[in-house]
């Protein structure tokens, strides 16, 4: 998908001010997934976008607001994904575990240059640093409390280690570094978080 297709991918039209500022968001979120934080500047999300330095700023004062952005609308919807779990009956089915990876991909394809860019290039500043931090800790707990009950080690550990499989997955998948079925890397996941589900502590 080009940027100008993803900034016109919602449902209602958008005015024009809404098409550019999601203009922005589309290639600032490519260009972090491409080059990371650090490696992304104004004048290469405008030269992705075709608009001036000026109309960049009509919307964000800097690419840190827009990372910002990209943060909350991540951790939104990340939170729909995982509460996934709470609509699977017990005992969870491997077809159950098929569907939450696949939204999990389909949460990255949206937003997985954020999560990267948090994790290896984003501001240095003690805030964001505290933030993350909580959020990822939260997330892993969420998603370590759902996916092993009953196991003997913590649901952070457990929670980290499947957002780990389950990121470096999709990159792969993404970058095709490796090439790779993604039906196929889908249901190995599955299989996997369906085992680290079904083996209780002996």
């Amino acid at each position: 998908m080009t940027v100008i297709e993803d900034a016109h991918s919602g449902d209602a039209p958008l005015g024009r001010a809404e098409r550019t500022r999601a203009l922005i968001v589309a290639a600032t979120r490519q260009l972090f997934l491409e080059r990371g934080y650090a490696g992304t500047t104004v004048n290469a999300i405008t030269e992705a976008c075709g608009i001036s330095r000026a109309g960049f700023y009509t919307y964000f004062k800097d690419k840190r607001e827009v990372f910002g952005y990209l943060g909350d609308s991540a951790y939104r919807d990340l939170r729909v994904v995982l509460a996934l779990w709470d609509t699977y009956p017990e005992p969870r089915r491997r077809s159950d575990v098929r569907d939450f990876v696949r939204a999990y991909f389909d949460y990255m394809d949206r937003h997985g240059a954020f999560a990267l860019a948090a994790s290896f290039s984003a501001p240095d500043t003690e805030d964001f640093r505290r933030g993350n931090t909580r959020m990822q800790t939260r997330v892993a707990w969420i998603l370590g409390q759902a996916i092993s009950a009953g196991s003997e080690h913590s649901p952070e550990v457990v929670g980290i280690a499947a957002l780990g499989l389950l990121d470096r997955a999709w990159h792969t998948v993404q970058t095709q570094t490796i090439a790779v079925d993604k039906d196929e890397m889908i249901a190995f996941l599955a299989e996997t978080l369906f085992g680290m589900g079904t083996h209780p502590a002996h």
